[in-house]
C-alpha cells in the first residue's frame, strides 16, 4: 500500500478489530474464572449440606431430583469405604467409582467432570458437574460484557476514517496549489494552518524553490551577461580578421596575427570568467554545506601559484601577519577567490609595486581576516561599491581586464554569506580587500 492515508486506514481500523476480539477474549477468561470460583463454592456448599443433612443407616438407592429442579446442573453421588454406591441423583450419569477428596477433574462419558469429594462418617459425598457447562455460562457472561465493544467498532472505524480523512486534508490542499502552478512559478507555498508533522516538509521544500529560484536567475544573469559581453570580443575578432586578409604585406599580416592572437585570448579569458561567475553563482545557489580548513596554507598555495606573474613585472608579492587560523569554508572556492585578488592586484601595481597576502585573527566574530593589499593607485571610495558588480571597469583601468575578477570573489563571499570590504591599504597606501570568514 503506497497510499499513507490507506495504510493509516487499514492498519488502525485492524487495530480497532484486535482490540474488540482481544476485549472478547479477556472478557471470556475473566467470566471463565468468575464461574469456575462460582460454581465450586455451590459445589463445597452442596457437599456441605449433603454432609449435615444425611441419616443413620443410610440404604442404597437413587437420589430423585425434583421437577421444578430438572435444570440442576449437578451430579450427586455417595459411595461408600468399600467402593459401593450408595446414592446418586436420577437421570445423571454416574461417575467412576474411584475419588480424590477435594476437588479433581475426571473423564468421563466423553466430556469433562469437575468433582469436588468429602468424607464424613465412613461416606464420601462427590458433588460434580460438567465443565461444558461453565464453558457455555462463560462463553454468554463473555458475550455480553464484549457485546458493546463489537457494536460500537463499526462506529469508531467510521470516526477514524472521518479523522484521517480530515487530518490529510492539508497534504491534498498542497497538492492541489502545487498542481494549479505554472512551471516557473517558483512562489514559496503558504506554510499557515499545517500541522507540525508536515510543516518542516514544506518549509524545506521552500527552501529548495528560494535555491531554484536563485539558481534560475544565475543562469538568466549568465546567458544575458554572456550574449552581450560576447558580442564586442567577437565583433573584434571580425574585424581583425578581415583586416588580416587585407594584408598588403608580410609584416602587416604579422601584426594583423598578433592582434587575433590577443583578440582570441582576451575573448577566452573572457569564456573562462563568465563561465566561473556561472559556477561560483550556482555553487551558491546549492547551498553546499562548508568544511573546516587551514586558511594560513591555503593563502601560501594561492601566493606561491602568482609569484611567477609578479616576478614578471618585478613585483614584490608575499605573505605578511600569518596567524594559524582553522575557517569554516569551500576549499575551491576560496582559492579561486584568492586568485582573482591576486591577479587583479598584480595588474593594477605598478612595475616594482608591491603586494601582501595577510592572514589575521578577527576579534569581533572569533573567525579569520583574509586581505590582499597592494600599492596601486587604488580605487576611490565613490566607485568602491560598483567595482564589485559585474563588468564594471574604473575609466583609466587597462584594456585587457573584463571586469568580472571582483565580481567573482564577490560571489565567493557570498557563498560564505559574508561580503568584501574594499578600503584603503593603510601600510602600502593602494587597494585592500578584506574577507571575514567564521571559526570551524
Amino acid at each position: 500500500m503506497k497510499s499513507l492515508r490507506a495504510r493509516l486506514l487499514v492498519f488502525v481500523l485492524l487495530a480497532i478489530l484486535a482490540t474488540a476480539l482481544l476485549q472478547a477474549g479477556l472478557a471470556w477468561r475473566a467470566a471463565r474464572a468468575e464461574a469456575d470460583a462460582l460454581f465450586d463454592y455451590q459445589m463445597r456448599q452442596t457437599a456441605q449440606s449433603l454432609r449435615a443433612g444425611l441419616p443413620e443407616g443410610l440404604a442404597t438407592g437413587v437420589l430423585p431430583v425434583p421437577p421444578p429442579q430438572q435444570d440442576f446442573d449437578f451430579v450427586l453421588q455417595i459411595w461408600s469405604v468399600d467402593g459401593s454406591l450408595v446414592l446418586r441423583s436420577a437421570d445423571r450419569p454416574e461417575l467412576p467409582p474411584r475419588a480424590v477428596l477435594g476437588f479433581a477433574d475426571v473423564a468421563a462419558h466423553g466430556t469433562t467432570y469437575r468433582v469436588y469429594s468429602v468424607m464424613t462418617g465412613g461416606l464420601v459425598i462427590q458433588v460434580a458437574q460438567d465443565m461444558a457447562v461453565r464453558r457455555r455460562m462463560a462463553g454468554e457472561l463473555a458475550l455480553r460484557t464484549a457485546a458493546p465493544v463489537l457494536w460500537l467498532a463499526p462506529l469508531l472505524m467510521l470516526a477514524v476514517g472521518w479523522l484521517v480523512r480530515s487530518s490529510l486534508a492539508p497534504v491534498a490542499r498542497v497538492r492541489q496549489q502545487l498542481a494549479a502552478r505554472s512551471a516557473d512559478d517558483l512562489a514559496p507555498v503558504a506554510e499557515q494552518d499545517l500541522p507540525d508533522e508536515l510543516q518542516p516538509l514544506v518549509h524545506e521544500f521552500n527552501a529548495l524553490l528560494k535555491r531554484l529560484g536563485l539558481a534560475f536567475e544565475a543562469q538568466q544573469r549568465f546567458v544575458a551577461d554572456a550574449a552581450h559581453e560576447l558580442r564586442s570580443p567577437l565583433a573584434a575578432l571580425k574585424l581583425q580578421v578581415q583586416g588580416l586578409r587585407r594584408a598588403p604585406d608580410g609584416e602587416t599580416r604579422d601584426r594583423a596575427l598578433q592582434r587575433l592572437d590577443g583578440g582570441i585570448d582576451r575573448a577566452t579569458r573572457l569564456i573562462e570568467q563568465l563561465l566561473v561567475l556561472a559556477r561560483q553563482q550556482a555553487r551558491q545557489a546549492e547551498g553546499a554545506p562548508p568544511v573546516a580548513l587551514d586558511l594560513v596554507a591555503l593563502a601560501r598555495q594561492g601566493v606561491s601559484e602568482a609569484v611567477a606573474d609578479a616576478q614578471m613585472r618585478s613585483q614584490d608579492l608575499g605573505l605578511s601577519g600569518l596567524d594559524a587560523a582553522q575557517v569554516r569554508g569551500h576549499a575551491d572556492a576560496l582559492r579561486l577567490l584568492l586568485r582573482n585578488l591576486v591577479e587583479n592586484a598584480i595588474k593594477y601595481t605598478p612595475d616594482g609595486g608591491r603586494i601582501d597576502v595577510s592572514v589575521s585573527a578577527d576579534a569581533a566574530t572569533g573567525g579569520a581576516i583574509l586581505a590582499v593589499e597592494d600599492s596601486g593607485p587604488g580605487i576611490p571610495e565613490a566607485e568602491r561599491g560598483h567595482v564589485l558588480d559585474r563588468f564594471v571597469r574604473l575609466p583609466d583601468a587597462p584594456s585587457t581586464g573584463s571586469g568580472l575578477g571582483l565580481a567573482i570573489a564577490q560571489a565567493v563571499a557570498q557563498l560564505h554569506g559574508t561580503a568584501l570590504r574594499l578600503d584603503a591599504s593603510p601600510t602600502l597606501g593602494g587597494l585592500r580587500v578584506r574577507l571575514s570568514l567564521p571559526a570551524a
